[in-house]
């Protein structure tokens, strides 16, 4: 049997879980910019997510899977101006982005990835 390796764990979640050679991390929200601006969130988001892939042992060139919610799909274009910067040349992970109603009004961002190590 595989073992699992949790990061950050909380008594709720974890912030990522190691299976075998998979990363899972946590649906990840703008802690750092609340009530910031799309662009803004999405950009603390993705240093949270290249910071726990980091220590998970990956990184953003490994990506398999993302998934982005957003709390005004008309913020798409803003969004994806981040994303595009961030994401590796030669590495974009498979997606799906939806609008959908976020934990807190303050966050306007969350995404989750799948990464190999």
């Amino acid at each position: 049997m595989t073992e699992l390796k949790r990061l950050d764990p909380a008594p709720r979640m974890s912030q990522a879980v190691i299976h075998g050679d998979t990363v899972y991390t946590a649906g990840q929200v703008a802690l750092g910019a609340p009530g910031a601006p799309v662009a803004a969130q999405t950009q603390d988001i993705l240093g949270k997510i290249d910071a726990l892939l980091e220590t998970a042992g990956s990184s953003k060139e490994k990506l398999i899977s993302a998934t982005i919610w957003l709390a005004d799909i008309a913020t798409f274009a803003e969004m994806n101006e981040v994303w595009d910067a961030w994401v590796a040349p030669g590495a974009a992970p498979c997606r799906a982005c939806v609008e959908s109603k976020l934990a807190a009004p303050d966050f306007t961002v969350e995404i989750q990835v799948i990464a190999g190590l």
